[in-house]
């Protein structure tokens, strides 16, 4: 199929956004099919959708008639998308859920399908006990294996460059790698072995509730990760709820998917000044790669765990800033000026350079006050907010100075 001019404008995370989406309402839709089938055919109706669009608003449109429809669909039980009572099934480690449905996966037998994303799917195993010498693993526990799709991806993602990350940046609240390996079509797969998690930030959000000490408990253990991944200038350029993962609903917390990390001194990673701006996750991206400032730094991630913390501290599954039932970057901008107020060079000294800045005229909003904005968290929640969400990304609060705020000081903390 030959590109058409408006596909190159569609972004990587626009895509995703909508896939991810009619994967919730397919599985709402058939409760009884496995996700792995959810998946496929969600995968299945975007590419259609996308290969059939004359222009990005067809697309979008097409999009969300599509989710309409499985809305609408009378469905055959009354359950949540996957999780039965509101959780997934937990399977202890060590024991085996059954040989229906699993596949073998390199070394790792009994593989079961556990969620996806664009370019990879995630299995849940059990580690052999004939494992190599040296291996990290424990034998018999579970772990996730991120098969990832090579012939589908393409920059700022690069999965070679994930494995060399997360050897390079070991921390306790980093999710470990544990091995790596080719697919069965090496040629066409890598595949990627980690603890296996059952919980995501996402997935919690959307219970509604959020016991306040795990709530703090969940940005500590983040702030730590980012605050030793930006202490070696790495950025991680996705922070969001669903790449945040837990053993258990009480915590640790740690920092996955570092599929688009940027590396100052990886081969692969793009030049200091022209970074790529199209990361991130719609709404936690931040104005100034709205803007196109491909100059950005560790600050972006500021921003981003910003956006987060503002959910956690209120138990929201709806985001700080909303970028539309289409995922576009206006209507972020718009949601972010209404929220902030519209900025001035006043306010934001650095817009002056960016490349897009100036290009549209603004409705004049005046700023929200943060008690208004976050009506429901502490004071010290808002204040941590208040620090990280900032039109300045050099005014923006770095991950360290985070966790001396007040807010990591409260009683329970």
């Amino acid at each position: 199929m030959a590109a058409e001019p408006w596909h190159a404008n569609l972004s990587f995370s626009d895509r995703l956004d909508k896939i991810v989406q009619i994967t919730a309402e397919y599985k709402s839709a058939h409760p009884d099919a496995p996700a792995a089938e959810a998946s496929k055919k969600a995968k299945e109706l975007e590419l259609d959708i996308f290969s059939s669009s004359n222009e990005i608003l067809q697309y979008q449109s097409q999009c969300n008639a599509q989710i309409r429809s499985l809305q609408t669909q009378p469905k055959s039980r009354d359950q949540p998308f996957g999780f039965g009572n509101g959780w997934p099934e937990v399977v202890e480690e060590g024991t085996s859920s059954g040989k229906a449905g699993t596949k073998k996966i390199g070394r790792y037998g009994e593989a079961r399908h556990f969620q996806n994303g664009l370019f990879s799917e995630i299995y849940k195993a059990t580690i052999p006990y004939d494992n190599p010498e040296g291996f990290a693993g424990e034998p018999g526990k579970a772990v996730a294996l991120k098969v990832t799709f090579l012939m589908g991806t393409e920059p700022p993602h690069d999965p070679a460059r994930e494995i060399r990350t997360l050897k390079k940046a070991a921390h306790p609240r980093i999710i470990p790698l544990l091995e790596s390996f080719p697919g069965p079509d090496s040629t066409r797969q890598l595949v990627l072995v980690t603890p296996f998690m059952p919980y995501d930030l996402a997935m919690i959000l959307r219970n509604g509730y959020i016991a306040e000490d795990h709530g703090r408990t969940y940005l500590r253990c983040i702030f730590e990760a980012l605050a030793y991944l930006h202490s070696q200038g790495i950025i991680h350029r996705d922070v969001k709820p669903g790449n945040i993962l837990m053993k258990s609903l009480s915590g640790p917390a740690y920092l996955a998917d570092f599929g688009i990390v940027w590396v100052p001194d990886d081969p692969t990673s793009e030049a200091p000044d022209e970074k790529i701006t199209d990361v991130g996750t719609t709404s936690y991206r931040p104005p100034e790669i709205l803007f196109g400032n491909k100059s950005y730094g560790c600050s972006l991630d500021a921003w981003a765990a910003g956006c987060v913390a503002a959910q956690v501290i209120t138990s929201s599954m709806k985001p700080l800033f909303d970028s539309g039932d289409m995922g576009s970057d206006l209507t972020l901008i718009q949601s972010i000026f209404k929220g902030l107020g519209t900025p001035t060079l006043e306010m934001w000294p650095e817009a002056e350079k960016l490349p897009n800045w100036g290009k549209v005229q603004w409705v004049e909003y005046e700023p929200q006050s943060w008690d208004v904005l976050l009506p429901k968290a502490s004071v010290e929640g808002r204040d941590l907010v208040s620090h990280l969400v900032k039109y300045q990304s050099t005014e923006r609060m770095s991950a360290g100075a985070a966790l001396k705020q007040p807010f990591f000081d409260r009683e329970g903390a």
